[in-house]
Order: C-alpha cells, then sequence, then structure tokens
C-alpha cells in the first residue's frame, strides 16, 4: 500500500458497534470533540454542541433529501432483483441510471405497478442505463420504491435478530428539503429542532447548501493508490442567498462549520483559491484525500465511516491522519457508535 492509503484502520474492531437505528432523541447520540491544537480528545454528546460554538460560526449543512430509490424487482424466471436508482438519464423518467446485481445488457426485469425496466448497457463507472416502460417519477417511487438503507445497516439487523420501524422519516435530517439523494447526508440527522434553537440563541448562523449525494460518496476506494480513485460526480448547488451568507461571515472573521462531507464537498467545490464561495450549480467531482489544502471551513462535523470510503479519507485529510486514527481507536475503546445511525465528531 502507498503512504496515502489508510490501512491502519481496516483492523479496528468496527463490527459489533455498527449502529442498526438512530439515537433517540436525535441529539442524545454521543460527541467526540477532536482538537488539532493539541490533540485532545473530549467525550460529550451531541445537545453539548453550543459548549463548543458561538457568535463567530456558521454551520453549513446539505439540505438534500433522500427519495426512495430502492426499487424491488423480479426476474421473468421469478427470481428477487433490485435496482438502486441513481440518477434521472432522461428528462420525463423514463431512463435512469442504477445500480443492480447479475444484469446483463438486454435482460428486462418487472417492477412494482406493471413497470417493466430493460437493461440498455453497463455503463464505465460499473452502473446500468434502464429504459422503463412508464416513467419512473417521484409519484411512482413515493407509491413504490423503497428508502435505500445502507446493507451494512440490514445486515446487523439480521444478525442481532432485529426487526425495526419503517425508516422513511429517521433516515433523513429533520431539515431536508430537496430530493435526490440515495443516501443521507448522515452528520446532520443528530440536529433536533431544540438544539437549533439553543444554537440560534448562542449566536450560531446557518447556511444550506445542496449536495444530492449518488454512488460518488460511498464507491469504496479500492485503488492500490488512492490518487488513482475516480470520484463519480454528485449534483450540487450553492444559491446566491447562501453564497453572499457564508462570504459574509468569512469576511468579517468568522468560522465556518462544515456539517458532513457533502457540506464540505460543496463547499470546497465552490470556492476559488481564496476561499470565496461561488454561487452555481454543478457537478462535485472533488476527491479530497490527506494533503489536500481545506480552503473554506475551519471546523467540521462529520461522523465515524467506513474502512476505503471517500468519507473517511476527507476527514483524514482534515483531521490528520494519526489524530484521526488515535480518535477512532478511542471510539472503538469507548463503544462509540459507528457509521449512518451512529454517533459524530467535532473536529476543531
Amino acid at each position: 500500500m502507498t503512504e496515502e492509503s489508510l490501512a491502519e484502520f481496516a483492523p479496528l474492531e468496527i463490527e459489533p458497534l455498527i449502529a442498526d437505528r438512530p439515537a433517540e432523541p436525535r441529539d442524545s447520540s454521543r460527541l467526540m470533540v477532536v482538537r488539532r491544537s493539541d490533540g485532545a480528545l473530549l467525550h460529550r454528546h451531541f445537545r453539548d454542541l453550543p459548549e463548543f460554538l458561538g457568535p463567530g460560526d456558521m454551520l453549513v449543512l446539505n439540505r438534500s433529501r433522500v427519495w426512495k430509490a430502492r426499487l424491488a424487482a423480479t426476474k421473468p424466471t421469478g427470481g428477487k432483483s433490485e435496482i438502486l436508482l441513481v440518477a434521472p438519464a432522461s428528462a420525463d423518467g423514463s431512463a435512469w441510471t442504477g445500480l443492480c446485481r447479475k444484469i446483463s445488457s438486454g435482460q428486462t426485469l418487472n417492477c412494482p405497478a406493471g413497470v417493466v425496466a430493460e437493461c440498455l448497457a453497463r455503463n464505465a463507472d460499473g452502473s446500468y442505463t434502464f429504459k422503463f416502460s412508464a416513467p419512473v417519477d417521484e409519484a411512482y417511487l413515493a407509491a413504490n420504491g423503497a428508502v435505500p438503507l445502507p446493507q451494512y445497516i440490514l445486515n446487523a439487523r439480521k444478525r442481532r435478530g432485529l426487526t425495526a420501524p419503517p425508516d422513511e422519516e429517521k433516515y433523513q435530517t429533520v431539515y431536508a428539503a430537496a430530493p435526490g439523494s440515495i443516501a443521507a447526508p448522515t452528520a446532520g440527522f443528530h440536529f433536533t429542532p431544540d438544539l437549533f434553537s439553543r444554537l440560534e440563541t448562542a449566536g450560531v448562523k446557518t447556511a444550506f447548501v445542496t449536495l444530492h449525494i449518488g454512488w460518488g460518496t460511498f464507491r469504496p476506494v479500492r485503488t492500490e493508490d488512492p490518487a488513482a480513485h475516480v470520484m463519480m460526480e454528485e449534483s450540487c448547488e450553492v444559491s446566491p442567498e447562501a453564497a453572499a451568507a457564508i462570504n459574509a461571515h468569512r469576511a468579517d472573521g468568522g468560522r465556518l462549520v462544515a456539517v458532513g462531507t457533502s457540506s464540505m464537498r460543496t463547499l470546497e467545490t465552490f470556492s476559488d483559491e481564496n476561499g470565496t464561495v461561488l454561487a452555481g450549480a454543478g457537478k462535485a467531482g472533488l476527491f479530497i484525500r490527506p494533503g489536500y489544502k481545506f480552503k473554506t471551513a475551519g471546523a467540521f462535523i462529520t461522523n465515524l465511516h467506513v474502512p476505503d470510503s471517500a468519507p473517511l479519507y476527507m476527514t483524514s485529510a482534515f483531521a490528520g491522519r494519526e489524530l484521526l486514527f488515535k480518535a477512532y481507536t478511542e471510539a472503538v475503546k469507548e463503544k462509540y457508535r459507528f457509521y449512518s445511525y451512529g454517533d459524530s465528531m467535532l473536529i476543531l
């Protein structure tokens, strides 16, 4: 492995700590505060966030909402299958790119409500293009799709013999507004309306950006040299109002606190070399790994990530790999809950 790889994280015994459901209430989740200045690790709860933030801080949050992108299907032979819809490939919703196991060009799958999906081609990134016999739009997915929970959550529940209530609202942030993600911006799970109110009272400002999380975020980094990893592009947007608020806050000497890797990647994608954030819509294909020089945020809220994942590489770039490994080792020792429904870190 190269020096850039994060192979040291692989031996950590994380599997028993995978969270199979969110904390209740959301802000009761644990929070590890990681101070880059002196390497200190502090153990708190997320509700304690106002202890560390104040009038000089602005939270930048991703307002994307998870749509019901998991579509059950059956093969013509009767065997079970499913399609994870990644992004529309046509304006009317009759064609989509998606992920599917054991399918080839020309094969068809029977989907709910009598809709037939034909696999047209396998794309260079490993996804497939599907043609549907009827539009697969928001209304169709609302009636026939399912929230695409990460497989490790489903596997953890199965191993533990657990059942759980539907995840439609739990697998969303309380501020989610713009449908389009196939995975949630999970660092935002810990916020509650009450916590936002307390943060506002403490003088903390907020700004919202949008990045629709797709395959790029959770596609594993499997190249021997991480620099060779290709980050699949994801749609993102910064409104003129958000850009103006963010830039005014920085001009006044304030600190940006990126909530989640998707918010951080949006900020870095739309910023110039001086850290000024530009308004606009586009594609984020930036793979942030150790050695990257951040231009915008001075603090970072993020969850405890899957090994070999792009979010782990970004977090290592921000915290420093040695300090982050120290923090993860401590999190395992203290039995923090890991991954999407798990606990979080505030890196200062």
